[in-house]
């Protein structure tokens, strides 16, 4: 495998020793059909994950984007989990034999459950000094291996916008897992923009004292432009510096694709790189998705959808539900599509 680089002009991916174009088209895989993460089963069930990633390269994903838990790889403030690095390292060496890229994907508290007290309870400055300890021991571990993508530093941050203290670290749940993150709990008179940049400048150096080649991102909620209304504080412009490319998460809404292609555009103003690394017909039919997607081609530089280790043959077995065919028809267009986008 050849690593991935940013292409010379700054505009899209290469291949880094060929300079071919490399297009990222594939799968989140952050759970398993009944809701549990990687980590809840890959230790005993490593044969799983084993069929999942060949069943993703044969329906023609090039990436997958893996979500790693704080409570799963960190022990204490300072103290990473040596079981679940050498656990990473055998996910890379699966990545490198099936010809999979990974967007390893950072810092997650998705269950509360595995949240560990002592992270709940550390102040901003400890907290960050973790997710520090945290990112150099997992580029410690990844550095050597081909089959990176990115470091994605973490899903969905969020800088609070109001003048009161967070209660919490966590965003609003979504069912049982809680995907957004407050960086900070209380910003006092910073500008938001600035609390970004320098949590973004603790972290990229972490990990670049182990490896210096491998991408660095942050997936970011289409609400992060600098606009009126709701916003997250990690205004592209303001934070893309440190970062190689930019990623966003958009899931275009029915008869709206107009202003889902004007979200990008903002994103894709920065000048870098985008990927649009979270996308399903959430709150659209697979027919409007199929069209935002070739609509977009101007602006991204990549897509990442979703997979729950349920082929479409599977799906169409059994009794058959709303959800069942939503996937299938995702899943028959992303394989479609497969060959075209990474051409």
């Amino acid at each position: 495998m050849e690593p991935i680089a940013i292409s010379s002009d700054g505009e899209n991916f290469v291949y880094a020793t060929s300079g071919k174009r490399f297009t990222p088209w594939g799968f989140n895989y952050d759970h398993d059909g009944s809701g549990r993460l990687l980590e809840d089963y890959w230790n005993d069930e490593w044969s799983t994950v084993e069929e999942d990633f060949a069943e993703m390269k044969g329906l023609g994903a090039n990436v997958v984007r893996i979500h790693l838990q704080v409570g799963k790889f960190m022990a204490g403030p300072d103290q990473p989990r040596a079981a679940a690095l050498a656990q990473l390292k055998r996910l890379l060496a699966l990545a490198e034999r099936e010809d999979l890229y990974l967007d390893l994907t950072g810092l997650g508290c998705y269950h509360k459950p595995d949240v560990p007290q002592w992270y709940d309870e550390l102040d901003e400055a400890g907290r960050w000094k973790t997710q520090a300890a945290f990112w150099s021991a997992v580029a410690e571990t990844c550095a050597a291996s081909p089959a990176v993508f990115c470091y994605d530093l973490m899903n969905e941050p969020v800088v609070p916008g109001g003048n009161k203290p967070q209660p919490n670290w966590l965003g609003p749940g979504f069912g049982d897992k809680f995907f957004v993150q407050f960086i900070t709990r209380d910003r006092g008179d910073r500008e938001r923009a600035d609390v970004a940049l320098a949590w973004i400048k603790t972290l990229v150096p972490a990990i670049r004292a182990h490896d210096p080649q491998h991408l660095i991102t942050v997936g970011l909620v289409p609400w992060s432009l600098d606009r009126p209304g709701l916003t997250s504080g990690f205004v592209p412009e303001k934070i893309a510096g440190p970062l190689d490319f930019i990623a966003v998460h958009i899931y275009p809404e029915k008869d709206k694709q107009a202003a889902a292609l004007e979200t990008l555009a903002g994103f894709a103003a920065v000048g870098k790189p985008v990927v649009i690394e979270e996308i399903f017909p959430l709150k659209c039919g697979p027919e409007q998705l199929s069209e935002f997607i070739d609509k977009s081609k101007p602006q991204a530089d990549g897509w990442i959808g979703f997979y729950w280790g349920t082929t479409p043959a599977e799906l169409q077995t059994g009794e058959q539900t709303i959800g069942k065919a939503i996937t299938l028809s995702w899943l028959e267009m992303f394989q479609k599509k497969a060959e075209a986008i990474k051409e």
